[in-house]
């Protein structure tokens, strides 16, 4: 799989949490359609995480990535607030299906795993400026692309672009049954990591919310938490 051999680069910006690497999720009674603007009423009061880091922390303030969460009985939703200089796009978007090897353009990436005995193995979602997606099931010790990327979750993607604002803004919408083995509830806990890819080389830029000391996004050993509160 070609994306694991590229150079990824981590912040340690948190979510609301404790301080420790735990991201907080607040809880929603009902499912809500899909929207990328923040002051919508469903991402008002959700948790933020403030990603502005790259590797080994250096500050990346220009790339000011602002992620949030809420949680219902049947979906994680997630929204990103990605600040760019210029887009690096994919040619030809399609968004009626994944796009096998959209890693290598601007996207917002979710890696999210209810196992915390065998880590090597989560799911991982990625959506463009443009609402192209994919998903994988990833093994570690397994590396197959080709059987990673034919997993589907069913899980849905928005996103705009606002050009003279220089911001893209995306939302993710993860089936709960596809990542978490129990019925969700408060104080349930998953085992996460949050990412963006933005431009292209050689200016490229790889931020995270916890750090990986590696070459590489894929390193679950570093993953932080995902705790549902607020029911």
């Amino acid at each position: 799989m070609k994306r694991l051999l590229l150079l990824f680069t981590v912040n340690a910006a948190i979510f609301l949490g404790d301080g420790s690497g735990v991201a907080l999720s607040r809880y929603s009674a009902h499912d809500f359609q899909l929207t990328t603007d923040p002051a919508a009423e469903p991402w008002k009061n959700a948790p933020v995480v403030i990603a502005d880091h790259g590797a080994m922390g250096e500050a990346l303030p220009k790339y000011r990535t602002e992620i949030r969460s809420r949680w219902s009985d049947r979906y994680l939703y997630f929204l990103f607030i990605c600040p760019y200089e210029t887009l690096h796009l994919k040619p030809n978007p399609v968004t009626e299906k994944e796009t096998y090897g959209l890693w290598e353009w601007d996207v917002a990436e979710v890696f999210i795993s209810d196992d915390f005995e065998h880590i090597r193995r989560y799911k991982e979602f990625e959506i463009s400026p443009r609402a192209e997606w994919v998903d994988l099931d990833i093994d570690r010790d397994s590396l197959d692309a080709n059987k990673a990327w034919l997993w589907n979750s069913g899980f849905k993607a928005s996103a705009r672009i606002d050009a003279q604002k220089k911001i893209w803004y995306g939302v993710m919408q993860i089936p709960m049954d596809k990542i978490l083995r129990k019925q969700p509830a408060n104080g349930v806990e998953m085992r996460v990591n949050l990412y963006r890819c933005q431009g292209s080389d050689p200016n490229r830029k790889y931020i995270a919310w916890q750090p990986t000391h590696d070459h590489s996004f894929h390193v679950p050993e570093a993953f932080g938490r995902l705790r549902l509160v607020g029911k």
